[in-house]
């Protein structure tokens, strides 16, 4: 449970019924009296003949504030005294005309009725707001489940629950346990948290293995026929015990089965003092006389509600558990079938080349030699690119990619790029815009330069051989931009953004031809790299036709202080 937040009590009054009594019947004598004595001093009747009526204010006070004994205590005494003390004779109950009995009979059942009445529209505002102050204990139970994101975090929220809301009724512990792959029963959540010198002792772990297995409660005290002779041994055990730690006896444990239909999802043992255990079991002793048959009913559904909530926790849990097992064989499934794809390519041309170098029959003159030399090492450097990105963004989604940035030019990485990829890039028009005066950029030179291979690269296999590749830097303010544009099929809004996901590619329908499958990985990680260097990166559409690529860096502090 939140440390912030916790539920509030289901509190109860524990005071001695005869106390209660007592208090009500001092209160209905002397409001009485009080009335009566005011009436006579002032000698209001029979000057105001129907001044009995005051003696309902006392009534109907009573019964709104104390309930239906102290308002009946009250009209009993408000009939005697007004007879008594006011209507003449004084002092004596004779009453000689017949139209005043009439009027004190006629009084005393007004003032039963009224008082009837009173007590009825208590009781039902009453539960009215009881029901109100369970609901928002419900509501809080479930709001502050839903809070927590681990399943852990949501059984010691419950477990909690149970202690906060219950407290005033004897519950001062609370500790659920399920069974673990093995059958046996461990504790998943308590509430004080069980230290290890505290912890459940054998003895009790095997009695909640029985408490599930029959899907009966427990109590230690008075458990069913069926398993009493099970659990001899071990309430034994558990009596000697707290007699050696110098345990009482007016603590006790409950072991409850929480089910969900005709399955029992785990069991909750409760620590309770045995006054309450009388409520629990639906009894309604002397000493709580607030325990009624309500407030039980309320404890059960409020364990309903967290056996709900429990099982809801489980299955979330395990739905989480499936969609990432699902997400987990989806991405091998694509990354198996991104990477055969360029690893058979690359491999079968190696394979062909090796081949020929090595075919004892032919005799090949340097030229060919060369090419075919030429061709490994271009195939060579070509799975050492997928080998790095596949090892970049296994070092990017484990958070280990650390640029080693130092202040580098942009141009001269640039052009070295263009250099290496000349062999990719023959008859292929590239226009570099890169101004003179652009500040050095903090970077790691290794990495940015992957990622202008990989831009490159893409504009290479997915745009037409006859449409130019553009790439332009500007300074903005303490950042440098740079573009890498092509002319190109473009790429429609709702891949913009996706384009940048591990394994996703995009299928250009219209210029099949130019559009290989490649691996998914070279976007993702460029985001990777840039990001790890505090940029951004995106893709928007070209005017004309095509796509741009913005890459977003900052100069480096450097740099600002030098402005």
């Amino acid at each position: 449970m939140s440390s912030r937040e916790s539920l509030p009590p289901f509190e109860v009054r524990t005071a001695p019924r005869w106390q209660h009594s007592l208090l009500d019947s001092v209160l209905a004598c002397s409001g009485c009296l009080l009335v009566t004595a005011a009436i006579a001093f002032w000698h209001l009747y029979p000057r105001i003949p129907n001044i009995s009526i005051v003696y309902l204010l006392v009534i109907v006070g009573l019964a709104s504030t104390r309930g239906r004994y102290s308002a009946i205590l009250a009209s009993v005494v408000a009939f005697l005294s007004f007879d008594f003390f006011i209507v003449p004779p004084v002092y004596t109950f004779v009453v000689y005309r017949i139209e005043e009995w009439i009027a004190l009979f006629v009084f005393l059942v007004d003032a039963l009725i009224t008082s009837q009445l009173t007590v009825v529209l208590r009781r039902r505002a009453e539960q009215a707001t009881q029901r109100e102050h369970e609901t928002h204990i419900l509501y809080d139970l479930i709001r502050l489940t839903t809070h927590e994101n681990s399943l852990e975090q949501q059984l010691h929220t419950i477990t909690q629950a149970v202690v906060d809301v219950f407290s005033s009724w004897g519950i001062r512990d609370c500790v659920f346990l399920q069974p673990d792959q093995t059958g046996a029963m461990c504790v998943r959540s308590s509430a004080p948290h069980l230290r290890e010198e505290s912890s459940l002792s054998f003895d009790e772990l095997a009695i909640a293995q029985v408490a599930m297995a029959h899907g009966r409660i427990i109590d230690l005290s008075n458990s069913f026929p069926s398993v009493r002779a099970t659990l001899a041994r071990f309430t034994h055990r558990l009596q000697l015990s707290r007699m050696e730690k110098g345990g009482t006896s007016s603590r006790s444990c409950l072991f409850i089965p929480l089910s969900m239909g005709q399955q029992v999802i785990g069991v909750i043992r409760l620590g309770i003092m045995d006054a309450a255990q009388h409520f629990l079991h639906g009894e309604r002793p002397e000493e709580v006389p607030k325990y009624a048959n309500a407030s039980t009913a309320f404890f059960w559904a409020f364990l309903d509600q967290a056996t709900a909530l429990i099982e809801w926790a489980r299955l979330r849990h395990e739905n989480l558990s499936i969609e990432l097992l699902q997400r987990t064989d989806a991405l091998r499934a694509a990354l198996l079938s991104s990477v055969s794809h360029d690893l058979r390519t690359p491999l079968t041309a190696i394979k062909a080349s090796a081949s020929s170098l090595l075919q004892e029959d032919v005799q090949w003159d340097e030229e060919v030699r060369r090419g075919f030399a030429s061709s490994i090492e271009r195939e060579v450097d070509r799975l050492n690119r997928l080998v790095g990105n596949l090892l970049d963004l296994s070092r990017i989604e484990d958070g280990a990619l650390k640029p080693d940035k130092d202040r580098y030019p942009l141009p001269p990485l640039i052009y070295e790029v263009l250099d290496r990829l000349q062999p990719q890039l023959q008859g292929r028009v590239v226009q570099a815009e890169l101004p003179t005066d652009l500040p050095p950029v903090e970077l790691d030179y290794v990495m940015m330069d992957q990622v202008l291979t990989n831009l490159i690269e893409n504009a290479v296999r997915y745009t037409p051989p006859v449409t130019p590749i553009e790439i332009r830097a500007q300074r903005s303010g303490d950042e440098i931009r740079l573009f890498v544009a092509d002319r190109g099929s473009g790429i429609a809004p709702a891949d913009r953004e996706r384009i940048f996901d591990k394994f996703y590619r995009v299928l250009d329908k219209e210029h099949e031809d130019y559009s290989p499958a490649g691996s998914g990985l070279g976007l993702a990680v460029c985001r990777g790299i840039v990001e790890a260097h505090h940029g951004r990166i995106w893709a928007t559409a070209r005017e004309g036709g095509g796509t741009v690529f913005t890459i977003v860096l900052p100069i480096g502090s450097r740099e600002r202080i030098l402005l």
